[in-house]
């Protein structure tokens, strides 16, 4: 840091009473050094970075900062105001403050410098000393490390003790701080659940900790300050986090997202753990590709997963979208809407079968996205962005050679392999700077389309027919097995990965339709509808058995189990899984196997009773799901009242809390 602050960066008698003012006179110093060009234009992006979130400390400190164009280097600027000045922190004004300068773009800079001066923050000899230091050149030493603080000196022995000078009081110890990451596939409830379980335990347990959801609708990336000043990260994720390389350098949990629902304190407790020994992640990029794709310790079975389900989760919108729209145009328009002309070509206002064209062509064109963007982002999991051209690539040579949804699976596999391979070799510097741009891109799509096209395409093409037609076929006690076990996929782990590989084989059956593949999809999503409606039904019919907290969440599971969330029963198996789990299972094998047995069909992959009118077979279907709620429904009542329940207490002697604390319970599910 000794280039980023001199004896002209520091102002020990800062004159200003705002926060702005502050950023104003340190700014102007860096002006006269020619760090800034352009005042007004950098004031204007450390005021938008501050009015994203505050950035003053606990302990007197603030720390503003921001990236901006108008910075040609990495800068830091120290002020004392005589005065302390409002920066947000929880604890009062600021008596120490930082402007931090990094060009645009420069993340790892603006990082560097913000995690190596949160660490010196924490150390109150070096806090001390800067509230001492009467020269700017001392100072500016202090601060990039060149110069030790000094210690505090002991306090001298006193024959006697007056009663008029009582001890000063203990300083508040400083807490423990961890920022998190939760992701699951879909994105859309384990990782929020898991966020907020995080922040619940953090409360209990008198830990700082801020949550990185990184869900369906994008994420909000953490304050660098915030990750800096932390003692230990978590991440609680299914699929790769994104932009890891932020979080390198700290004690890391690295667990499934399902983990940090069920035993959130223990995380937090393990982190800590690993932060009193000292164990530390390598920095982002010392790894190979394949070892930096999971957490320590994995196995190649546990990362292939994770490949597979970044890949799913990436694919999931364009099922949705895609789906629902050709599902509305068959609504509109009627089954024979597929035979329609190009609406590019042949649209009416006022006609409604023009609407439906349009809708069904629409989806149709996001549809066609499935297996391109399922093959491009399991390459992106394994190789991150280098594996995305490749992925692709391999995933429109699927489609193209009718291999489908297997060759999908099979080319981003094979594009992420690939990459994987490039990279570990030796290159000279000359060529690394055009690697990730024109020779990977190259060798990687050149390699995936031979072995697509020539090697590996055409068996997996003959795998997916002979599989289209099995479905096809199916019928009387064959549909009904395949049914029932379903069934038990999508509610064995309540929209974990089991859920997802039935999910995603039935999408995968939707990219070229027969009847047997709408009657699977039709038995997929009954049967995930399921365990939230059961469970919101058993805390209605029984609500003794369920204390405080699951009654509240069994109101919001009726609305999360008519529009096909699974999740929605996660809070009830968290609390009592071994009673919760085969209830749910039960349900839906019997929902599976009676959506099979009625022939009901579908043509949307998602949308719960909101798309009922899309159903073949409306009435039976509706019949299945109430069959299999009430099955888990009576099921689970039945089990919880075998453990002596009917006072609204927890399982087992668990107490229901009044506040809405869940009770900790074992990680089986």
């Amino acid at each position: 840091m000794s280039d980023m602050i001199t004896a002209d960066l520091v102002d020990l008698d800062l004159a200003a009473q705002t926060k702005e003012a502050a950023a104003r006179s340190l700014a102007e110093r860096m002006v006269a050094l020619g760090r800034v060009t352009d005042l007004d234009g950098f004031l204007a992006d450390v005021a938008a970075r501050e009015a994203q979130m505050p950035t003053g400390l606990d302990g007197g400190i603030g720390i503003p900062h921001c990236r901006s164009e108008h910075v040609t280097e990495p800068t830091l600027a120290f002020g004392r105001p005589a005065d302390g000045i409002d920066f947000g922190a929880p604890d009062g004004p600021a008596d120490l403050i930082f402007l931090i300068a990094a060009p645009a773009g420069a993340d790892d800079a603006h990082l560097t410098i913000l995690s190596a001066l949160a660490r010196r923050l924490m150390d109150p000899d070096f806090t001390a000393a800067l509230r001492a230091a009467t020269d700017p050149a001392a100072t500016a030493s202090l601060i990039s490390g060149d110069t030790a603080p000094p210690a505090a000196p002991e306090p001298a022995a006193t024959a006697t003790a007056t009663a008029e000078e009582p001890p000063p009081a203990p300083a508040a110890p400083v807490p423990f701080r961890v920022v998190a990451v939760t992701s699951c596939p879909t994105g859309i409830a384990h990782t929020y659940m898991a966020a907020e379980a995080l922040e619940q335990a953090g409360q209990a347990e008198g830990v700082e900790i801020v949550v990185e959801p990184q869900g369906s609708a994008g994420f909000t990336r953490l304050d660098p300050a915030v990750i800096a000043a932390a003692d230990g990260v978590i991440f609680a994720h299914d699929v790769p986090v994104r932009e890891k390389e932020r979080f390198a350098g700290k004690p890391t949990v690295d667990v499934g997202v399902k983990a940090g629902i069920n035993r959130p304190a223990e995380l937090l407790a393990e982190v800590r753990d690993k932060a009193a020994r000292g164990e530390t992640t390598a920095p982002a990029g010392t790894g190979s590709p394949v070892e930096e794709a999971g957490g320590p310790g994995e196995g190649y079975g546990t990362k292939l997963r994770k490949w597979l389900m970044s890949g799913v989760s990436y694919m999931v919108p364009f099922v949705a979208a895609g789906g629902l729209l050709i599902a509305l145009g068959f609504a509109i328009g009627g089954y024979t809407i597929d035979k329609a002309p190009s609406v590019a070509e042949h649209f009416v206002w006022t006609d409604s079968t023009s609407w439906a064209a349009l809708l069904f062509q629409v989806g149709g064109l996001a549809f066609s996205f499935l297996v391109p963007v399922l093959a491009g982002y399991i390459a992106y999991g394994m190789a991150d962005r280098p594996g995305l051209v490749p992925g692709f690539v391999g995933g429109s040579i699927a489609l193209t050679i009718n291999a489908g949804f297997l060759g999908g699976l099979a080319a981003g596999l094979i594009a992420g392999g690939t990459v994987m391979a490039i990279q570990r070799v030796r290159v000279p510097a000359a060529l690394r700077g055009i690697m990730p741009v024109v020779v990977i891109p190259l060798i990687s799509s050149a390699v995936v389309g031979f072995l697509m096209f020539l090697v590996v395409g055409k068996p997996i093409a003959e795998l997916q027919k002979a599989l289209t037609d099995w479905l096809s076929g199916l019928s009387g006690a064959n549909a009904v097995i395949l049914g029932v076990v379903l069934g038990l996929m999508m509610c064995f782990d309540l929209g974990g990965p089991l859920n997802k590989v039935a999910y995603a084989f039935a999408v995968g059956g939707l990219a070229n339709p027969n009847d047997g593949s709408l009657k699977v999809m039709a038995a997929v999503m009954a049967a995930g509808m399921v365990p939230p409606l059961a469970m919101a039904l058993a805390t209605v019919v029984r609500g003794g058995l369920f204390n405080r907290t699951e009654r509240e969440n069994g109101k919001a599971a009726w609305v999360l189990g008519s529009s096909f969330i699974t999740e929605g029963a996660i809070p009830f198996a968290a609390a009592d899984p071994l009673r919760v789990i085969p209830s749910a299972m039960a349900g839906g094998a019997v929902t599976g196997a009676l959506s099979m047995l009625f022939e009901c069909t579908l043509r949307a992959p998602h949308g719960g009773i909101f798309v009922l009118p899309l159903i073949g077979n409306p009435v039976l279907y509706l019949i299945a799901i109430l069959a299999g709620t009430a099955v888990s429904a009576a099921l689970v009542i039945l089990l919880k009242g075998m453990g002596g329940r009917g006072d609204g207490k927890a399982v087992e002697g668990t107490p229901a809390t009044e506040s809405g604390t869940a009770p900790k319970v074992p990680a089986t599910v």
